[in-house]
């Protein structure tokens, strides 16, 4: 496993790049600060840090309808995964889908999913947010780093 990289932040007003872009979508599908790499960025599976540990980056970012929006990425995540199952399912065992097993699988991964999906979603949404809006000099302060790993 690599090393956070504080130095491959972004700062305000930088250019974000394909590489760029890409870097912040991986660091943040493995649940890593999209910015630097760093972690952890939770505390539990459903609460985050309020800065990311290595460089001080305010993972919460504060501007208005931003909880909405990464709500709405959990949501377009937990309804296209129980639909892209049971449209696998049925056609991978057509002409005799499991329909017992389609009938309470999916509805229960329609409920689990959210669950699943919040960190992931979250990160998500923070790193395409951090593409169009690059960090400010007060959201990304190394001095206000979290110091307790827990």
């Amino acid at each position: 496993m690599s090393r956070p990289d504080p130095a491959a932040s972004v700062g305000p007003g930088a250019p974000v790049g394909m590489s760029r872009m890409a870097s912040l979508l991986w660091r943040a599908a493995r649940l890593r600060c999209p910015n630097c790499g760093g972690g952890p960025l939770f505390r539990s599976w459903l609460r985050m840090r309020e800065r990311c540990p290595v460089c001080g980056l305010l993972l919460e970012r504060g501007e208005e309808g931003y909880q909405v929006g990464s709500y709405m990425v959990n949501i377009i995540a937990s309804e296209l995964v129980p639909l892209t199952v049971f449209v696998l399912v049925l056609v991978l065992t057509w002409p005799a889908p499991p329909w017992t097993l389609l009938q309470y699988g999916i509805p229960a991964l329609a409920v689990l999913a959210p669950f699943l999906f919040y960190p992931v979603t979250k990160t998500l949404f923070l790193a395409v947010d951090l593409m169009v809006r690059p960090p400010t000099p007060e959201e990304l302060r190394p001095d206000l780093r979290s110091s307790s790993p827990g």
